[in-house]
């Protein structure tokens, strides 16, 4: 597997992370802050991980677009934050998914 696979767990892993200090810190959701930081980090450990090339990293990858898929769909009529954290959450677990899938096969 190539480094570039990890670019954009990366991205969507900064992505949590803002957001859910940017929600914190306009309304004092302590939801906001926990999911945002804590799928952020597992985002970025798993992209760590693909870039040092341990077993399991995709895996992860896939577990956090699930969270926060699941996380965001039953908000997605409440405003464009949770609509493009469900669409955003997809593509990357689309994207990893093929991955898994080529590798597999």
């Amino acid at each position: 597997m190539n480094e570039q696979s990890a670019y954009p767990a990366y991205v969507m892993g900064a992505l949590c992370i803002v957001g859910g200090v940017t929600g914190f810190a306009r309304t004092r959701s302590i939801p906001s802050i926990v999911a945002g930081v804590g799928v952020g980090a597992l985002y970025l450990w798993s992209a760590d991980s693909i870039r040092k090339g341990t077993p399991n990293g995709l895996e992860e990858l896939e577990g956090a677009s699930a969270i926060l898929l699941l996380s965001s769909l039953p908000r997605v009529a409440k405003g464009p934050v949770p609509a493009t954290l469900a669409v955003t959450s997809a593509l990357a677990g689309t994207y990893y998914g093929q991955i898994v899938y080529q590798l597999r096969n």
